[in-house]
């Protein structure tokens, strides 16, 4: 992985806000910082400004684990052009099937799950995730999970993050499905994705340079992205500098412009 604020990495920003991009985002651990409370998640009130900015100089998307609605209030009112919820699959064609086999579920979990302390199920309507965050014992909690999972009669996946497994439905699109949709949508060049955890390595695993660029928040020894941000922070120095790069591109096609007789 490469420092993608690096001197020597920046100059692919450069080419990105030239180019015919779409930019896409997490939300928890990229745009917002991880939180213990997941109900308390929210951006900085920089970021959400810096982001606000962006929204309106590039397409820009969000691809979240989160359940559509609520990463949408979650967004301080950003115009963001394409907003995608539950791991990928929200919105997408067989939200019925998918939601028949998450009332299946849950009440499963709950009944397998019903003697370990610290698990809370979170119903997102399409998929579930099961969060040990408040366990005291986290490896036997995880392990309980996976157990209670595989025992379903629901074929369901799992994918991991912080602290919870999400349970999703196993033929659901996944975020990395969802993001080469947008972009073929969007007829980009390019996308760019912007994630921190395990969930988001089905798009960094996606291989075709020169059509994704990835970002992976933190260095990790075991991720596909290409490039990292060194912390959470950090994603305030990338908004500003897209933000800025399609002002002085903007200025400079104003000049070239403006030089025609």
């Amino acid at each position: 992985m490469k420092a993608l604020l690096s001197r020597e990495n920046r100059v692919l920003l450069d080419q990105l806000a030239w180019s015919n991009v779409l930019l896409a985002f997490d939300f928890d651990g990229t745009l917002a910082p991880i939180v213990a409370n997941r109900h308390q998640a929210a951006m900085r009130a920089r970021t959400a400004r810096l982001f606000t900015t962006v929204c309106e100089r590039y397409p820009s998307a969000v691809i979240s684990g989160r359940a559509k609605a609520d990463v949408a209030r979650r967004l301080n009112g950003a115009r963001v052009r394409y907003l995608i919820g539950n791991h990928g699959l929200e919105p997408g064609t067989r939200l019925g099937t998918f939601e028949r086999q998450v009332v299946q579920a849950h009440p499963l979990l709950d009944q397998a799950l019903e003697g370990v302390a610290g698990i809370d199920i979170e119903n997102k309507r399409y998929s579930l995730a099961v969060h040990y965050r408040r366990a005291r014992e986290k490896p036997k909690a995880r392990e309980a999970i996976r157990r209670a999972v595989t025992g379903l009669p629901v074929p369901m996946r799992i994918i991991t993050g912080k602290l919870v497994i999400n349970v999703v439905p196993e033929a659901a699109p996944s975020k990395g499905d969802a993001l080469l949709a947008l972009r073929d949508r969007t007829e980009a060049d390019v996308a760019m994705y912007v994630g921190d955890d395990v969930t988001d390595e089905d798009v960094f695993r996606i291989d075709q340079p020169g059509r994704l660029f990835t970002v992976r928040i933190g260095r990790s020894r075991t991720s596909a992205a290409r490039y990292y941000l060194r912390q959470q922070q950090e994603i305030d120095t990338l908004l500003e500098h897209l933000v800025a790069l399609r002002v002085d591109a903007a200025a400079r096609l104003g000049r070239r412009g403006g030089a025609r007789p």
